[in-house]
């Protein structure tokens, strides 16, 4: 293989870009912060701090409703990644959810469940998906490929309006008007037969 032929991407490098793709089109990162803020809500209560030969329990009155909470979070964090049509319900839910475990799981699982499920749930309705950029309206030239505009006569032999060109060679020779108006090209220029008093020539025409 050459130095410049390009190294083909890896497998890893392949599913990083897919990963890319399929995130950008949901709101993983709602979804993400939802479903972390469901594990310290039913962990807590059910969670036992061992301080040397001294245990402690911080499990609660309620630890059921807890665990609904922590379990209904996890639910619609998955469910923000695969039914994104639901953001706006499920990002409301997680609100309310996370505001009655203040009360209910330890102040919403330390304040630490109740954070990540208030900004997962604000981060949820406030997603919304993408348009695909709009294909740019290919604009015709009026001018033509060669910049002059249509219309323009770019030969020096200008086409006059009875199918002949004629040429102005007052602009090559200081401003005389040799040839005039009425010169046309392929015609012949006789001017033996022109009359000496308009002074175009000095010959008579004979016959």
């Amino acid at each position: 293989m050459s130095a410049e032929t390009p190294a083909a991407p890896g497998q890893f490098t392949r599913r990083r870009l897919q990963f890319r793709a399929w995130r950008g089109t949901r709101p993983f990162w709602a979804g993400l912060f939802v479903l972390i803020a469901g594990f310290p809500i039913m962990y807590f209560p059910y969670a036992h701090l061992q301080i040397g030969h001294l245990t402690i329990a911080m499990s609660t009155t309620a630890g059921a409703g807890s665990l609904i909470i922590g379990v209904l979070l996890v639910v619609l964090g998955i469910s923000l990644w695969f039914q994104k049509h639901i953001r706006t319900f499920a990002g409301v839910a997680a609100i309310l959810l996370a505001l009655v475990s203040l009360p209910v799981s330890n102040f919403g699982g330390f304040i630490v469940g109740f954070l990540f499920g208030m900004i997962g749930g604000a981060m949820a309705i406030a997603w919304a998906p993408g348009t695909p950029p709009e294909p740019q309206a290919v604009q015709e030239d009026a001018q033509g490929q060669g910049g002059a505009p249509e219309g323009a006569v770019t030969d020096p032999l200008q086409a006059d309006g009875s199918g002949y060109a004629t040429t102005d060679l007052s602009k090559h020779d200081g401003g005389t008007d040799l040839g005039g108006a009425g010169d046309r090209v392929g015609e012949p220029n006789d001017l033996s037969g022109t009359s000496p008093a308009n002074g175009a020539n000095g010959r008579h025409s004979v016959g």
